[in-house]
């Protein structure tokens, strides 16, 4: 039996602001003597928002209300209304997630859709889910190769390397399309207080409220390109690679082979001609322009990338329900779980476990997911292997629980997913080896990815199963 959903996304960054309405079809995929399997047969962005400037109130908070009647109209253009829609994604990104309220507006419109997603992305995530977006990661998958996604935005770019289908690493530097603005007449009306920083330091003649110097400007932007070569390794270091990072550089030894861009200012790079390099009253077709003559064109393979500003969502959250029962072990009252986001380990990830490094690889990654500091609840996402001896057991547990100390600490519930049928073996080991009644759950026999959220509902059938639904933002 089919099914078709209507599924939401809205994405609010730095610069921009957008949604798009995707028609979601999903079938259950399991035969009449199998446990049903729900999976999205075929997808379809069938309405593309207008991209609006981020509306941002003048105490620099983000203007809900604007962002709320942005979403109506919208609604009102593609002949729907909020009952239509079943599901979704709110995406918060960029310098939007450092903005004070971000967590309310999310909130507040995950009141315009049945079952969202929401999510407050910090900069690893959003590489993450750009990556994909640009179609870098199904890329770097169906060729088994490695490459990186730039995604270049207002205010940040966001970097991640994929290989072979899993991801390597991530990293930001505060680079962007609008770190400068200017407005009709080429008045300068803001600098971002990096730039300022760079400015003074190489007494560059690029002032406030003053026309913009094309030939300083162009010096500047030497500087930027200079740091996003230095990001995967190309040319002599910037002496500013080190103030324009967000988080993190890359940490990776891999060869990257292919790159692709995305975000606004990726449509700067393919523009021959400049008619007005301001029409967006910032210097991202600039900033495009001169990425354009770089070693990021020349020593790696470019790839076309599927999707560029809006890359970053081009669709919204669509369900995949799944059950895992037989070998589960959990703490009932943690339950109902909603909106988890995953941290999938890739097959290299999981071999440390061998040599005793797996705790320490999962607490860098963890950081993946950290928002102004501070960490959240994560579903662990474990291959695992086909009937594991109890040395084997033993030592992922405390591998898990090694590494997802920063959780620990915080009293946050663990929630492990393992591929293989092993959760029940596992599940009583992390029991032993965690303090006396921690909450956690352990679940198998579903498939997670990185960029997956999850939902654990309560136990049925005489506690036998739980009910999951695994939601996938859907990339075009």
């Amino acid at each position: 039996m089919s099914e078709t959903l209507l599924s939401v996304g809205i994405d609010i960054g730095t610069s921009t602001t957008q949604l798009i309405l995707s028609e979601l079809s999903i079938e259950n995929m399991a035969s009449v003597f199998t446990i049903p399997r729900v999976s999205i047969t075929d997808k379809k962005v069938i309405f593309k928002s207008d991209i609006i400037f981020t509306p941002i109130l003048e105490n620099n908070l983000i203007d809900s209300d604007g962002i709320k009647a942005f979403v109506e109209q919208q609604y009102k253009r593609a002949g729907i209304t909020k009952s239509d829609i079943q599901t979704g994604a709110v995406i918060i990104t960029g310098e939007t997630v450092r903005k004070e309220n971000s967590q309310t507006v999310a909130k507040a419109l995950s009141g315009f859709a049945g079952d969202f997603v929401v999510a407050t992305a910090g900069p690893d995530l959003e590489s993450i889910i750009a990556g994909k977006g640009a179609g870098t990661y199904s890329y770097s998958e169906s060729q088994h190769t490695t490459a990186v996604n730039l995604d270049i935005g207002g205010g940040t770019t966001n970097l991640v390397v994929f290989n072979d289908g899993d991801i390597e690493d991530t990293a930001c530097f505060d680079i962007g399309g609008r770190l400068i603005k200017v407005d009709t007449n080429e008045i300068i009306c803001y600098i971002s207080p990096k730039v300022k920083e760079i400015i003074k330091r190489e007494s560059l003649d690029i002032h406030l409220n003053e026309k913009i110097n094309l030939k300083e400007l162009d010096k500047l932007l030497d500087i930027f390109v200079q740091v996003l070569e230095n990001s995967i390794g190309l040319g002599k270091k910037s002496p500013y690679f080190d103030l324009l990072i967000t988080n993190k550089p890359l940490n990776t030894k891999l060869q990257i082979k292919f790159i692709s861009f995305s975000g606004g200012v990726a449509d700067g790079i393919t523009k021959e001609s400049l008619q007005n390099p301001f029409a967006y009253g910032d210097i991202g077709l600039l900033l495009g322009k001169k990425i354009s003559g770089s070693l990021l064109m020349t020593a790696l393979k470019v790839i076309p990338t599927v999707e560029t500003i809006r890359a970053t969502v081009v669709g919204a959250g669509s369900h995949t329900t799944d059950v895992s029962g037989s070998t589960i072990t959990y703490k009932e009252d943690i339950l109902p779980l909603k909106n988890i986001p995953i941290l999938q380990l890739s097959k290299d990830d999981e071999s440390a476990n061998n040599c005793g490094n797996l705790g320490d690889i999962i607490q860098e990654k963890v950081k993946w997911f950290m928002v102004g500091g501070e960490v959240q609840i994560i579903g662990l996402g474990v291959e695992g292997i086909h009937s594991p001896s109890f040395q084997f057991i033993q030592g992922l547990a405390k591998e898990i629980i090694r590494g997802l100390d920063m959780l620990i600490r915080e009293k946050l519930p663990l929630v492990i997913i393992v591929k293989e049928d092993m959760a029940k073996a596992l599940g009583n080991s992390l029991y032993a080896h965690l303090p006396k009644d921690y909450p956690f759950v352990c679940i198998d026999s579903v498939h997670v990815r990185n960029g997956d959220y999850i939902d654990i509902g309560k136990p049925i059938a005489a506690g036998s199963v739980l009910p999951v639904v695994v939601k996938t933002l859907v990339f075009s």
